[in-house]
């Protein structure tokens, strides 16, 4: 953190931090209305430095990082230019052999359906009458 942001921040959580004592254990138990103000007064500029040292801070931060974090690509991750000139090769070479397997080995192709049926084998089922007085013939037994 540059040198000013930090000075802002430290002076204003000491003034926040005085004034605070002053206002509430000097001025409150003493009765004293004029200890209070001022130590209120205090307090506040304290504030009022804190906050402006903290906008300071993230202002700095917006410029020298612009866009969202998830664009750029985390620190230590790029590569020299020999080692991207090494990747670019073999991710050549991959994309060849790939493009190359997919020219030489055709798919075969799908046997096509006949265009009838094949004859039916089995029985036919049996008529509705005739399940109908199986069914009660087993009933009465």
């Amino acid at each position: 953190m540059p040198l000013p942001q930090g000075m802002l921040l430290c002076l204003g959580m000491l003034l926040m931090t005085a004034g605070g004592v002053v206002a509430l254990c000097v001025g409150l138990p003493n009765h004293s209305a004029e200890l209070f103000i001022i130590g209120l007064f205090v307090g506040l500029g304290g504030v009022g430095l804190l906050v402006s040292g903290l906008c300071m801070t993230m202002k700095n931060l917006q410029v020298a990082v612009p866009g969202h974090f998830l664009l750029h690509p985390p620190t230590g991750t790029r590569f020299s230019p020999q080692q991207a000139l090494a990747i670019q090769r073999r991710l050549d070479r991959i994309r060849r052999e790939m493009s190359a397997d997919s020219v030489s080995t055709r798919p075969e192709p799908e046997p096509s359906l006949p265009s009838t049926p094949p004859p039916w084998t089995m029985e036919p089922p049996p008529s509705y009458d005739t399940v109908m007085k199986s069914q009660e013939h087993s009933e009465q037994l």
